[in-house]
C-alpha cells in the first residue's frame, strides 16, 4: 500500500476558513486577507478561504463575499469555497459574475455519521449522498472544479467508531460524479497511522486513476503529524494543513485545530519531499497573526525555530 518514491506533495492551507470558523472573536476582512497574501507569498497555491454558511451558524464567516471580492487575482492560485449544500455552490458561482475572478473550486462536504451530519449541516448520510452528488453535478456544469470531503471519516464525536464500509461507500457513490478528488477528513482527530493507512489503501484501490487523494488531519490527540505521513506512505498526494494549527469544529465537541503548516513543511522537508512553501515565511506568518489573535499559536515547529530562523 505505501509510496516509497512520492516525492512531491501539494499542502492546501486551510487556515482562512477552517482556521478561524472556530475563533471566539471575529476577525477582520482585512486580516483574513492579509493571512491570505502572506501565505500565498509563502507558496502555498491552493487555499481555502471561505465557507458559504449561515452566518448565525458560523459568524466568522459572515464575510465570505468580501473576502472573495479582496483576493489576490493570482493565475496559478486555485481558491476554494466550502459548501455544504446547493445553496452555497449558487453563492460560489456568484463570486464569478460580472467578470470577477471568485472561487475556482466548491469543496463539498458529506459526514460519515448521521448523528454529526444531521448536527453539521441537517442531513443524514443517504441525504448527503444525493445532496452531494447534484451540488458535483451542478458545480462541474457551471464551470466550477468541484471536490468532496468525507468528514468524520475515522470517527465521530457522537456515535464513535466509524466503519470504514460507511466511509468507502461514501466514497464509491462520489466518484461516480468525477469529482477533482476525495478527501477523508479526521474531524476530531481520533485517527491513528495504522487506520489512515488502511483505510486510504483501501481508497486507492477504489477510485480511478483520475480521481486523487487528499488528506485532512486534526491534532487533538496528538497523531495528525504522524497521520499525515502515513497518508503520504499510502499514496495521498495533497494534505490540508492549517498555519499555526489554528482551527476546531463548532458543531464536534473539543475538537481542536488542524495539524499546522509548519509543522507539515517541516516534516516534508526533513524527509526529501517537495511542496513548494517556505518555512521562513510560514512563520513569520505565525508570528505576525499571534499579533492579530493575541495569543500563541499551537505550530511546534514555530515555537522552536523562530529563534533560530531569526539568529
Amino acid at each position: 500500500m505505501t509510496q516509497k518514491n512520492q516525492t512531491t506533495v501539494n499542502i492546501v492551507e486551510v487556515g482562512p476558513r477552517d482556521g478561524l470558523q472556530n475563533e471566539p472573536d471575529i476577525i477582520s476582512t482585512k486580516d483574513k486577507l492579509g493571512l491570505i497574501n502572506q501565505m500565498i507569498d509563502a507558496g502555498i497555491r491552493r487555499m481555502e478561504v471561505a465557507s458559504f454558511v449561515h452566518p448565525g451558524r458560523v459568524p466568522q464567516m459572515a464575510d465570505a463575499e468580501p473576502v472573495i471580492e479582496g483576493l489576490p487575482d493570482h493565475d496559478d492560485v486555485s481558491y476554494i469555497g466550502l459548501c455544504l449544500n446547493k445553496r452555497g455552490v449558487l453563492r460560489a458561482l456568484a463570486t464569478k459574475e460580472n467578470g470577477r475572478r471568485g472561487i475556482d473550486e466548491a469543496g463539498c462536504v458529506i459526514v460519515a455519521s448521521n448523528t454529526f451530519g444531521k448536527k453539521n449541516q441537517g442531513q443524514t448520510i443517504e441525504q448527503g449522498i444525493r445532496e452531494n452528488r447534484e451540488m458535483i453535478r451542478f458545480a462541474k456544469a457551471e464551470g466550477l472544479k468541484a471536490q468532496v470531503t468525507i468528514s468524520a471519516a475515522f470517527g465521530c464525536p457522537f456515535e464513535g467508531h466509524v466503519p470504514p464500509e460507511t466511509v468507502l461507500h461514501i466514497a464509491s457513490e462520489m466518484a461516480e460524479e468525477g469529482p477533482l478528488e476525495i478527501a477523508l477528513a479526521d474531524t476530531i482527530g481520533i485517527g491513528v497511522p495504522g487506520q489512515v493507512e488502511d483505510l486510504f489503501g483501501r481508497l486507492k484501490e477504489l477510485l480511478p486513476p483520475h480521481i486523487t487523494m487528499r488528506a485532512h488531519f486534526h491534532d487533538t490527540r496528538n497523531t495528525g503529524i504522524a497521520n499525515a505521513w502515513a497518508a503520504v506512505r499510502s499514496g495521498v498526494t495533497t494534505l490540508d494543513a492549517s498555519i499555526g494549527g489554528l482551527g476546531g469544529c463548532p458543531f464536534a465537541p473539543n475538537a481542536t485545530g488542524n495539524i499546522s503548516t509548519e509543522d507539515l513543511i517541516n516534516l516534508l522537508n526533513r524527509s526529501g519531499i517537495n511542496h513548494g512553501v517556505d518555512l521562513k515565511k510560514a512563520i513569520a506568518t505565525n508570528k505576525w497573526f499571534e499579533t492579530i489573535l493575541g495569543r500563541q499559536l499551537p505550530s511546534l515547529v514555530a515555537r522552536a525555530e523562530a529563534g533560530m530562523l531569526d539568529a
